[in-house]
């Protein structure tokens, strides 16, 4: 009997050991979290870009991003591909190309 209430009492300290070890953890990984520069957007004016023109009727299929560009994979209404670059920091056109499919 004796050797049972010892195994309760230190089953019962690792338990509430574990419990804080994982508290510390999560509150040192949210903290960390919360120090970084991806937390929180820098603070500055507002993005805004002049708007990008898009040929008449073509619609966007995918989207790609990259460290820099954004790139739009466009469907246009004669049937043709073209793929439109932007640069991120401008939110400027950087130019397309055409996707022909081989002959």
């Amino acid at each position: 009997m004796r050797a049972l209430k010892i195994l309760v009492v230190v089953l019962g300290v690792l338990l509430v050991g574990g419990f804080v070890t994982l508290v510390v953890v999560i509150a040192g990984r949210v903290a960390q979290r919360q120090g970084s520069p991806t937390a929180a957007p820098a603070a500055g004016p507002p993005f805004a870009a002049a708007p990008i023109e898009l040929p008449a009727g073509a619609r966007i299929e995918t989207i790609a991003v990259g460290p820099d560009r954004i790139v739009l994979h466009l469907a246009l209404p004669d049937g043709n591909r073209e793929l439109v670059i932007i640069d991120l920091t401008s939110g400027r056109r950087l130019g397309a190309i055409p996707l022909r499919t081989a002959q």
